[in-house]
């Protein structure tokens, strides 16, 4: 099942890389029975924060929701770190969607569409979550968007 969720992410045109990380004091997961909850997860791609800026100021809607792709491979990548196999993915419980907004952007939602899109393209029924998808002044390292994630694993 794992090479099949990989096998799909490809299909949607990514690699899941080795996870990434943490770049300041904290730890990417934690497991805590069977709760996995992940760090919040930069659009990083070869290294290097891949869409920077703000949305409605510097970055488009369409460039959003790419980040916001980028950010959900990046959660698929910390839960095969963590887990080892991405088939003990239950069910991603929530999803919380941070999103660098210029003052009088209102799209956010739209934006974190593409993760949510992703990881439902990627887990199927299991991809279904619950979410938030919030505006903010600025994020680490000019990311323009940024996802944590709590998932039921196996």
């Amino acid at each position: 099942m794992s090479a099949e969720i990989e096998s799909r992410v490809k299909d949607l045109g990514y690699e899941i890389p080795v996870a990434a990380a943490p770049a300041a004091n904290y730890v990417p997961f934690v497991i805590s029975g069977s709760i996995l909850h992940i760090s919040g997860q930069l659009p990083i791609a070869d290294g290097k924060i891949a869409v920077t800026g703000h949305l409605g100021r510097t970055v488009d809607v369409a460039a959003g929701q790419k980040a916001a792709e980028l950010c959900a491979v990046n959660l698929l990548a910390q839960a095969k770190a963590a887990l080892g196999d991405l088939s003990r993915i239950r069910r991603i419980i929530k999803i919380n969607g941070f999103v660098a907004s210029a003052p009088d952007f209102v799209e956010q939602h739209l934006v974190i569409n593409g993760a949510s899109n992703l990881l439902v393209a990627a887990l199927g029924e299991p991809g279904k979550h619950a979410r938030a998808a919030v505006g903010m002044a600025s994020l680490p390292l000019n990311a323009a968007v940024e996802i944590d994630a709590i998932m039921e694993i196996a």
